[in-house]
């Protein structure tokens, strides 16, 4: 009888483990991780108790820079591996919420599977996009989970600095992701 309760504690134990490690890297609308819509800048230091945050701050309103660049915070896990890139909505202010956060590790991933490491056809099999052609690349707007995708245009066959209209039908199926940004608003 002893032996089969704690045999049960132990299936317990690790299934709480395994799932809130899955929800770790979990992105899903208004959520990646354990960060919310709902998170500031100042809980980042709570979230990320155990990684690595670099700060680079703006000059905000203050300065005299025209074109601004926003606060970004760097997480770092331990051993150095960029994981996030978070952008809050206010500059120099903890009390901000986050504006956008760019996905760096393929460990984060959505319900469907979407990663860093996915490849086209994945993304479009399991999301409807919507694609609009910049200088350097094509964004792909995941409108469901409130996302963007850039897949470089050399992924495509396309010369740079053009805003030739690209179609869905026009990306090859394994063209990879250039960047994967959530965001919040």
């Amino acid at each position: 009888m002893i032996k089969r309760s704690v045999l049960t504690l132990i299936v317990a134990v690790f299934l709480i483990t395994s799932c809130s490690n899955n929800d770790k890297f979990k992105i899903e609308k208004g959520k990646v991780g354990f960060i919310t819509s709902a998170t500031t800048i100042k809980e980042l230091d709570r979230i990320f108790e155990n990684d690595s945050i670099v700060t680079y701050l703006s000059e905000g309103a203050l300065g005299d820079n025209y074109f601004q660049d926003d606060d970004k915070f760097l997480i770092f896990e331990k051993g150095g591996k960029l994981l996030l890139t978070i952008v809050p909505k206010e500059q120099l202010d903890s009390t901000s919420t986050i504006k956008s956060i760019e996905i760096h590790d393929s460990r984060f991933k959505t319900e469907a599977g979407t990663n860093l490491n996915s490849s086209f056809s994945e993304i479009h099999a399991n999301n409807r996009l919507r694609p609009e052609s910049t200088l350097q690349s094509v964004t792909l707007f995941l409108d469901e989970l409130n996302a963007t995708i850039a897949i470089d245009k050399e992924e495509l066959g396309l010369r740079d600095f053009s805003t030739q209209k690209v179609s869905l039908e026009q990306i090859p199926d394994l063209a990879k992701i250039k960047s994967f940004t959530i965001w919040f608003d």
